[in-house]
């Protein structure tokens, strides 16, 4: 069995002054912990973090691993979302990640392209997606308040209205209008999907969806990081061996959500691969 990952963090988003902290130092932390538990780590850091770059390395690895390997994806950087254009989404909202160029190219790396790429894998293998990044809000939202800003945190999420285009925003979605601004967001199927359950896929998010949801920038004695980052890798040094991504998630409740760090992080997957131990 191979353990393959790719460690993604971008603190550098050119042209939508919502630049970040902690998301380089989470993807250095991450392949780090995932390189001490035998894993060949490749990191995709701020510049070489575009949409072209990120779609190459989702593929490359994914395409190398075979039946038994496990590959473990971990995104720190800004979530958005997008206008649905094939109307998979109740609520006309396409999910995404935000790569380091998406104002210069106009576009985000959605969840149906990830779906995608994940189910082009050889049967038997297994993916595990960490996400420390939002994926919530309304059409408008404009973070971040001023409380957080004095509270020394940043959410993880950037609305369209920071890098799409306007000519793209006034056409809105494929009937043409704008989603409503007080339209609630749902979650999305894509990265959670009965599908991806049933190939034993695994992801866990720094936050729930929806809106006043949020995975924050954070700092801990004088380094930035992400807190859901900082927190899943406390719990995941102290579990016993062979626990499973429900134990690791449980154990993640010790410290989240909290008072300063109001973020409850999510895991989704089938029973038996949240049930699997641990990066096997």
């Amino acid at each position: 069995m191979s353990k393959l990952a790719l460690c993604i963090g971008i603190n550098n988003y050119p042209g939508t002054d919502m630049d970040l902290a902690g998301c380089v130092n989470d993807a250095n932390d991450w392949a780090a912990e995932l390189t001490s538990r035998g894993f060949s780590v490749r990191k995709l850091l701020d510049g070489e973090a575009t949409k072209a770059g990120m779609v190459d390395a989702f593929n490359h690895i994914v395409g190398q691993a075979v039946s038994g390997d496990v590959v473990v994806i971990t995104y720190s950087g800004h979530g958005t979302y997008q206008y649905d254009t094939d109307g998979d989404e109740a609520d006309g909202l396409d999910e995404a990640l935000c790569p380091h160029d998406i104002r210069l190219i106009n576009a985000a790396l959605i969840d149906d392209e990830i779906h995608a790429i994940f189910m082009a894998r050889r049967e038997g293998v297994h993916i595990v997606l960490i996400s420390d990044s939002c994926h919530s809000g309304t059409v408008n939202r404009a973070p971040p308040s001023s409380a957080d800003k004095e509270a020394g945190r940043m959410p993880r999420f950037m609305p369209m209205t920071a890098w799409m285009s306007g000519e793209r925003l006034a056409k809105g979605g494929p009937g043409g209008g704008p989603v409503p601004a007080d339209a609630n967001h749902t979650a999305a199927a894509a990265l959670g999907s009965a599908q991806q359950d049933d190939a034993g896929d695994v992801l866990m998010a720094g936050c729930e969806e929806g809106e006043n949801h949020f995975s924050y920038d954070a700092t801990f004695a004088n380094r930035s990081n992400g807190a859901f980052t900082f927190y899943a890798l406390k719990a995941l040094r102290a579990l016993p061996a062979n626990a499973s991504y429900t134990q690791w998630h449980a154990a993640l409740a010790d410290d989240l959500p909290s008072t300063r760090y109001p973020q409850k992080p999510q895991i989704q997957g089938s029973a038996q691969a949240r049930n699997r131990a641990v990066f096997t």
